[in-house]
């Protein structure tokens, strides 16, 4: 198995080999390659972070509020006589919590068109 690998990969490293001196001048042709690169790297670096950010607020988010309806369907199984007020208290959690990854999608669009 190990054996394959290895081989798989020195397959790989020639292959390399072969490919990157034709792109490396097929980019030297290019004028302005060099600029163009760059901005592509700053945009797929502003779109990666934005989707990061996105990504890991919307899980975090998820899990808060499933969090958050574990715990309130669990109150009120334990004092269904305190349930409107559990249920408030509820609400304004998940309100918070919605907020943060609303501030979260905002940052995001301001990465993406301000920065």
């Amino acid at each position: 198995m190990k054996k394959n690998i290895m081989i798989a990969l020195a397959l790989l490293g020639v292959a390399l080999l072969f490919v990157m001196p034709s792109q490396i001048a097929f980019a030297a042709d290019a004028a302005n390659a060099a600029a163009a690169e760059a901005q592509s790297e700053i945009v797929f670096g502003k779109s990666l972070g934005a989707g990061i950010a996105i990504a890991l607020t919307g899980i975090a988010g998820a899990i808060a509020i499933g969090l958050a309806i574990a715990k309130a369907v669990d109150a009120i199984a334990r004092q269904p006589e305190a349930e409107s007020k559990i249920r408030s208290l509820f609400m304004l959690g998940i309100v918070f919590i919605e907020t943060v990854v609303i501030y979260a999608l905002i940052v995001a669009i301001l990465i993406i068109f301000v920065l």
